[in-house]
């Protein structure tokens, strides 16, 4: 839809199309890019040797105790945009539109950070097929491919589909194909024997490892929660994203670990420290060189350089629409919520983040992987992570009667276990990434936005510049999982929900912040 300069409130209402398989593969299809590709080195330098597949079980972990929090908050809040409506929804009472709007803002910085380690992943691998590649064609190239993704998404949604169906695909043969190249020719002593004091768990230096590597193994799950920003368009919500986030994390953490020992049962973890070697820039390749030859390894490179486009197109793709859901939702600047008058894409939001993954993209080239990956995750705790935890709480005592078709199992253990694994991999990001001061960065940004927020709290005239708007529609809305069917489709011999109000029918499949549609 063309921005004709009508307000927000004019616009289409979502309508709820997404089952729990189509949910389930979304959060997978974000979760599985390259990250593994190009973080089993990291995860082995970390922990100095094959005991790096705890890496992968804790952030595996933290991930199911976190997507716990995003099930109850998605399955009682389903609307689009996510936390941003979650964070909305509990601290409006306090700081008006303040959190949700600190939260676009850190997204606008640890998204397209994420992206841009797709596109670092993308010239290390490149450098197999290229071997005589330097610093500055890397660097070049890396623009190229950013400048080229955002190109591609300059089009209208509906284009695009398809090549996100057909880059899934090759995702997934590329995974395939290294799993079954390393178990194929696979050694148990080279996976299970593990150097001198590997497991001293009283010593300063395993934690200070098993931190790093909580860090890089929840980047690798990252986008169990892709789903609940669609939460608007996710037929029988209730049940489904339960159900979605749970499934995806435990489908990837058996990918990941299949991948892990299967990689450290075929390439010496000793050569993964070496940082000119294949092992340590592109240890898939290595693994398919080991297992199958050189012809094999360079195919399967190919899928994988693929592979890391698809994760960053899908992310830059839902990632540009958070300011612009926000914006028109008018929870940040108005700007952000214009759409191409043709193509009917969100042109400042799509812009400011591809020039973001380029200037990230180019710190971690010049840096190195580690930092960035530091970089984004303690933007994202500081806001997202740690206010979610909070917000789960809040609404329990600030609505009690809110919805709640799934509350957290073993409540609120899951929530402690989620704020100590968030409070470990924030605290020691200095120390894992000495001299680049991650977490004075992300102090700085969310302190720079909290100036933004004020200027622009001014110029709409909201809170502390004018009345707190309370809005509690959520409470009140008809109940979207109401005269559902297993699958979440609506039950057409349903009679009236007595709790909905005059005039609301059981399978009502909007987002209750949408308008009718027109």
């Amino acid at each position: 839809m063309a921005d004709t300069g009508q307000e927000p409130e004019q616009r289409v209402g979502f309508v709820r199309r997404i089952g729990l398989f189509q949910a389930t593969t979304i959060n997978m299809s974000q979760m599985c890019g390259i990250g593994p590709f190009v973080t089993i080195p990291l995860m082995v330098t970390a922990f100095g040797g094959p005991q790096a597949v705890i890496g992968f079980v804790a952030g595996a972990l933290l991930a199911l105790a976190d997507g716990l929090i995003w099930a109850e908050l998605g399955a009682s809040l389903p609307g689009a945009g996510g936390s941003y409506v979650y964070l909305r929804q509990a601290f409006q009472y306090r700081s008006g539109k303040l959190m949700p709007f600190l939260f676009v803002w850190t997204a606008m910085l640890f998204i397209p950070l994420g992206m841009s380690t797709g596109i670092i992943g993308f010239v290390q691998y490149l450098g197999y097929l290229w071997p005589g590649m330097g610093q500055t064609a890397g660097d070049l190239v890396g623009l190229a491919v950013i400048a080229a993704i955002v190109a591609a998404l300059w089009r209208r949604v509906e284009n695009i589909a398809k090549l996100t169906v057909a880059l899934w695909a090759v995702m997934i043969a590329s995974v395939v194909l290294v799993i079954l190249a390393a178990f194929t020719h696979f050694s148990p002593d080279r996976a299970f024997t593990y150097p001198a004091h590997a497991f001293e768990l009283t010593t300063n230096h395993f934690w200070i490892g098993f931190a790093a590597g909580l860090t890089i193994g929840i980047y690798d799950y990252l986008g169990y929660n892709t789903a609940a920003y669609m939460g608007a368009e996710i037929k029988n919500p209730g049940r489904t994203m339960p159900r979605a986030i749970v499934y995806s994390i435990l489908g990837i953490m058996a990918i990941y670990l299949l991948l892990q020992i299967g990689t450290l049962g075929v390439v010496d973890w000793k050569q993964m420290l070496d940082e000119n070697s294949t092992a340590h820039s592109s240890v898939a390749s290595a693994v398919l060189e080991a297992a199958w030859g050189r012809g094999a390894a360079r195919t399967v490179t190919v899928l994988i350089l693929v592979t890391a486009v698809a994760s960053v197109l899908t992310g830059l793709l839902g990632g540009s629409r958070v300011p612009c859901d926000a914006a028109r939702d008018k929870v940040f600047f108005r700007s952000f919520g214009t759409l191409h008058p043709r193509h009917h894409f969100p042109v400042l939001g799509l812009v400011s983040m591809g020039v973001i993954t380029a200037v990230g993209f180019l710190i971690g080239r010049h840096t190195d992987l580690t930092t960035l990956i530091q970089l984004l995750t303690t933007v994202m705790v500081i806001v997202q992570a740690l206010a979610q935890v909070a917000a789960v709480s809040v609404l329990r005592r600030r609505q009690p009667g809110l919805r709640r078709p799934y509350r957290m199992w073993l409540y609120p253990l899951p929530s402690l276990v989620a704020l100590v694994g968030w409070l470990v991999i924030y605290g020691y990001a200095d120390k894992n990434s000495p001299g680049r001061h991650p977490i004075e960065w992300s102090l700085a940004w969310v302190a720079a936005g909290g100036v933004a927020f004020v200027l622009w709290a001014r110029h709409e005239k909201v809170w502390p510049f004018g009345p707190r708007e309370i809005s509690e529609e959520y409470l009140h809305a008809p109940d979207p999982d109401a005269g559902a069917d297993p699958d979440g489709s609506a039950d057409p011999d349903a009679g009236p929900d007595p709790d909905a109000g005059p005039g609301v029918g059981p399978g009502a499949d909007t987002d209750p912040r949408a308008p009718a549609p027109v």
